[in-house]
């Protein structure tokens, strides 16, 4: 197999959002994409290198890489092989599939197999290099919430460890977007959070103007947690702004029981009962 090639070293610029030390591979072959994806990933800071072929995943595992970017169409025959034994090797690597024209089943095998997105070519540098950063953020955050303890709210556990929350031994079965979503409003510890600030910490990009995605999913993760946990009420609106996630008991279907009156001294019961007893006494002096 050919041996890399080198292309860009780490300049002092400033890094990105996504952490100060990048290191990304892409095997690929477009000269002419190549080129100009390397400029923008210099005027980032990001250290970077190029793979002319599919070099041993020893190999890449030595490099220490947050992302690798994969043209299949370099690797020929053994292309979906090699995707696979390099996401099983190192499942800490983002990989973002970046080739040509492809069908629905091939883009689902490949993610399938491993691979954290899939972009077609032609495509914008500019998508690729955010794609990638979310791809490296999502796993950041993974390997940050492997050591974190479970949340433990109402009758709800949030465990971070396994992407889902539970109501005593049950799965509340949610997506990874809803759990995602939970993790983030229950770990603002009772404080609204704004629909802008969901979306841009859950979805990793500025919510365009008109978007509903947050309210959509808000809506979703509701409905899972009344029917997982239907004594309780978790996630509460605030209109205008956004949502705050709070535990409380919902008291709302408790039927209020009806008032009891003190018992008077004398009922009417008891009332007829006297004078009943009293007209008996009167029609017996009567016939004496």
């Amino acid at each position: 197999m050919t041996e890399p090639t080198t292309a860009g070293r780490m300049p002092e610029t400033p890094a990105t959002a996504t952490g100060a030390h990048m290191r990304v591979a892409m095997l690929d072959t477009d000269s002419g994409f190549l080129q100009v994806l390397g400029k923008r990933l210099e005027r980032l800071g990001w250290e970077h290198r190029v793979l002319a072929s599919a070099v041993p995943v020893e190999t890449v595992v030595a490099m220490r890489l947050n992302a690798i970017v994969i043209d299949l169409a370099v690797l020929g025959p053994q292309a979906w092989e090699y995707l696979e034994k390099l996401c099983a090797a190192l499942p800490g690597l983002g990989v973002v599939v970046c080739t040509g024209q492809s069908t629905v089943a091939q883009r689902v095998r490949g993610l399938r197999m491993g691979a954290d997105d899939w972009l077609t070519k032609p495509c914008h540098p500019e998508e690729l290099l955010a794609r990638l950063e979310a791809v490296v953020r999502r796993r950041r955050r993974a390997e940050a919430r492997d050591d974190r303890p479970p949340i433990n709210a109402g009758e709800v556990e949030i465990r971070a460890d396994r992407f889902q929350a539970y109501v005593g031994d049950r799965s509340v079965d949610l997506t990874r977007r809803e759990f995602e979503l939970i993790e983030l409003l229950a770990g603002a510890e009772g404080r609204v959070l704004e629909r802008e600030e969901i979306y841009q910490r859950v979805w990793g990009y500025a919510m365009a103007r008109g978007d509903r995605s947050v309210d959509v999913f808000v809506r979703k993760l509701r409905q899972k947690l009344e029917k997982a946990s239907p004594g309780w009420r978790y996630i509460h609106t605030h209109f205008g702004v956004g949502y705050r996630f709070s535990p409380e008991p919902d008291v709302s279907d408790e039927t209020v029981p009806e008032p009891v009156l003190p018992a008077m001294e004398g009922s009417r019961s008891d009332v007829s009962a006297s004078a009943s007893a009293s007209a008996s006494a009167h029609e017996r002096v009567a016939l004496q």
